[in-house]
């Protein structure tokens, strides 16, 4: 396991002495791709460490010794293209292999990735290409991606790299290349994220971030030499860094990829499982709740061991079912875009059904009040904060990208704010209770309400709009979207499709509303703010979804969910 490396010690006896002894160190001038992945590959070259595959029935297996010279390759291939240290660059690869040979490439040539999702729409990319100062857009041409990205170039300059260009760079540029030296606090990989008051923010992680993520693999997943780890999440989202690269190396483990094109079946998730040998799997809820609901004992899941979840509250018949077929504890983990993991269940935790479980070593967790007091008393709520008065966590990130002022209002008075609700049971177990802000989780995804507003307010019939979640037993929230027509707009089916296909039309699939609600107004503050937590519990008491022309206050459903 190479992330013993950088650890004080081998073994741990018990969960207080993890704690206080598996907080890893690191070397100066760190940087993954050299120090981890080029000496994994000098060492042990022909160690797996990628299996790819996808749903036409391609395979491909990259062992370390392929991927150093492969990311040396490619580095080369950007370097003649122009692209050096600190410029930014957009990927758009889903799951394609050639997103893990580019990642190692830019890490070693300094260049910031930014991945970025698939479903992204043209005014989304737009706006990361502006925002982020990009110096050049390398995509995966699935069909419609590159349309959109094109559309959002327009006239600039910023070329734009076919993935096929990348994959035919491992077979003719020079597999070596001298080492560029970087310091620690570099910026390393930058994420979009979403907000409920702002647009979009950069998450910027410097180079020290992977070794934060030896708690995410070894500790939460409890990965080691010769597992087979397959995460769901496509490249696009930070999960990708979670549990598809970083951690997993270091643990010894392989990384599993299916990339998939089309919508993933409980039969693609199992046959892969099946016929991968995979050890262990990790996803959000959603994804475990299509898998009970299979028949599981048509596949042979005799090689899964371990299985994780994170990105929703675990339902509690979710993890039973699946222990009762599967004889596996799912393990629950809680962390951001802005960190690794920061509260599991991990080999000292017996797991209690939908807790976090309990702080990950290098993680002063605490519950602030609204008064910003530290809460003592078991099952009081308050906004899980991490205490900075000994250091910065390693894996927290080092700010928003090029936005001093908003990182200062998350990391203020010796706390950073996750911005997340939750309490302590008198066992030392935490609960998530909710967000102190408007984010809408949905089958995984993060969802801010001001992106979708913004994107209705430029409907005709939009006067006013609040975008809240309600529950969705399959998807955790749904997205909904209050709505105040102009005069002349009358509440309709046929209106409600044609808001939901504008939506549709100009940002990413899962932002659309799956409900719109019409009202004669909205229920605003003193100071005009709209009050989402209002008509989140005025949802809460609403026992059926009225039809939207027969009611003042009717809801439309989306059609994909019929």
């Amino acid at each position: 396991m190479f992330a013993l490396r950088f650890l004080k010690q081998e073994k741990f006896d018990n969960y207080d002495d993890y704690r206080q002894n598996a907080v890893p160190s690191v070397p100066d001038n760190f940087n993954f791709a050299y120090d981890v992945v080029d000496v994994i590959a000098s060492e042990t070259p022909d160690k797996v460490a990628l299996l790819w595959t996808n749903d036409s029935g391609e395979k491909k297996k990259i062992t370390f010794k392929m991927l150093s010279a492969m990311s040396n390759a490619v580095a080369n291939f950007l370097a003649s293209r122009g692209l050096k240290r600190g410029d930014t660059v957009l990927l758009f690869l889903r799951r394609r292999w050639e997103y893990w040979v580019l990642m190692m490439a830019m890490h070693k040539l300094g260049v910031i990735p930014i991945p970025s999702t698939n479903q992204l729409k043209a005014e989304d990319i737009k706006y990361r290409l502006d925002t982020a100062n990009v110096a050049a857009v390398i995509a995966y041409d699935d069909g419609a991606i590159v349309n959109e990205i094109r559309a959002a170039i327009g006239d600039s300059d910023i070329p734009l790299i076919d993935c096929a260009e990348v994959a035919n760079a491992c077979d003719t540029f020079p597999t070596t290349m001298a080492r560029i030296p970087n310091e620690n606090t570099d910026t390393m990989v930058v994420y979009f994220t979403s907000g409920t008051t702002d647009m979009p923010k950069m998450v910027a992680h410097n180079f020290a971030y992977p070794l934060g993520h030896i708690n995410t693999a070894v500790f939460w997943q409890r990965l080691r030499d010769n597992d087979i780890h397959f995460t769901l999440s496509e490249s696009g989202w930070a999960k990708c860094s979670w549990g598809k690269m970083y951690g997993q190396w270091l643990a010894g483990a392989t990384v599993f990829v299916f990339d998939f094109s089309r919508v993933f079946t409980a039969h693609d998730l199992l046959t892969a499982i099946s016929e991968n040998h995979i050890t262990s799997f990790c996803a959000p809820p959603t994804a475990y709740k299509m898998i009970i609901h299979a028949d599981m004992s048509r596949y042979d899941l005799s090689s899964l061991t371990k299985a994780d979840v994170a990105g929703e509250a675990l339902n509690p018949e979710v993890y039973e079912r699946f222990l009762d077929k599967t004889g596996i504890k799912m393990r629950e983990g809680f962390g951001q875009t802005e960190t690794c993991v920061m509260l599991f269940n991990n080999e000292w935790i017996e797991p209690k059904v939908g807790s976090m479980g309990m702080p990950a070593a290098g993680w002063d967790v605490v519950l602030l009040d609204d008064r910003g007091r530290i809460i003592t008393d078991a099952d009081t709520v308050g906004e899980i904060c991490i205490s900075l008065k000994n250091g910065w966590p390693l894996g927290l990130f080092q700010g928003y990208h090029k936005n001093e002022k908003l990182t200062a209002t998350v990391s203020r008075d010796g706390y950073y704010h996750t911005g997340d609700v939750a309490y302590r049971d008198s066992d030392g177990y935490y609960w998530f209770v909710g967000r102190n802000d408007d984010l809408i989780k949905s089958s995984g995804y993060r969802v801010s309400p001001f992106e979708v507003e913004s994107v209705l307010l430029e409907h005709p019939s939009v006067r006013e709009v609040a975008v809240t979640g309600i529950p969705d037993s399959a998807r955790g929230q749904a997205v909904k979207a209050t709505v105040v027509l102009n005069k002349y707009f009358q509440p309709s089916d046929i209106l409600v499709r044609q808001l939901q296909n504008h939506v549709k039309s100009r940002t990413a699939h899962y932002k659309c509303p799956r409900v719109i609600e019409f009202v004669d107004s909205l229920p605003m503050t003193i100071s005009g703010k709209i009050r989402r937590a209002l008509i989140r519990t005025l949802d809460s008491a609403k026992e059926t979804i009225v039809d939207p022309i027969k009611n003042t206050i009717g809801l439309g459903k989306d059609e994909d969910d019929k």
